[in-house]
């Protein structure tokens, strides 16, 4: 793989990762509500969902799903049930604003199996990966150093960007006075967490 081919990759990574969708909001809530170290397990929660995805594209099990209709229905479903639960749980959460306390609220083994979760039920994920890899891989060189590089490329970029969108959310947590405050702000991203299930919801097996 070439310098250009791989940058070309880091280029078309970096644009995906920072869209938001159900890994972003997960981050920047944990981060809101649990702090930098709540965040960074859910964080490397994520990267452990995305790369069992990617280990299952690189031995062929991601084209095979993406070419099941009731492989993708169910894990689109499953998937989609669980972002809507995390939205209401959201949506009712108190409107605590002293992080420490918060923090052991939850475990962060709690907030990484959950952000594994958030990956793992998400099949639109495995099916772009399977549909993109090989777009980067050339035929005529060893196939599995060009898999763990494009697969280190991109479970590095997304962790990345993923702690820029903690870092934002804590940012926005330093504006937050008072209870009432934070309920709404948990309002707003549970909002989201539902949007983004049903979006899940409506998706379809191409």
């Amino acid at each position: 793989m070439t310098f250009e081919w791989w940058f070309a990759y880091l280029l078309t990574s970096t644009l995906l990762s920072l869209s938001p969708g159900s890994g972003a909001i997960n981050t920047m809530t944990t981060s809101i509500n649990h702090g930098y170290r709540g965040a960074a397990a859910s964080i490397a929660g994520l990267q452990t969902g995305l790369g069992i995805h990617i280990v299952l594209v690189g031995v062929g099990l991601g084209t095979l799903f993406s070419r099941s209709l009731i492989a993708f229905e169910i894990l689109k479903w499953a998937g989609a049930a669980y972002l809507i639960w995390l939205g209401i749980q959201q949506w009712r959460a108190a409107g605590a604003i002293d992080l420490h306390t918060l923090a052991q609220t939850q475990s962060r083994g709690r907030l990484f199996k959950r952000a594994i979760f958030v990956n793992l039920t998400n099949p639109k994920s495995i099916v772009f990966l399977a549909a993109l890899f090989p777009q980067f891989i050339m035929p005529q060189q060893p196939q599995l150093a060009q898999y763990l590089i494009l697969g280190i490329t991109t479970i590095v970029v997304d962790m990345i960007v993923m702690t820029g969108y903690a870092t934002l959310a804590q940012r926005i947590a330093a504006w937050i006075k008072g209870p009432k405050q934070m309920k709404t702000l948990n309002k707003a991203f549970g909002s989201l967490f539902m949007l983004v299930g049903a979006l899940l919801a409506s998706a379809r097996h191409a």
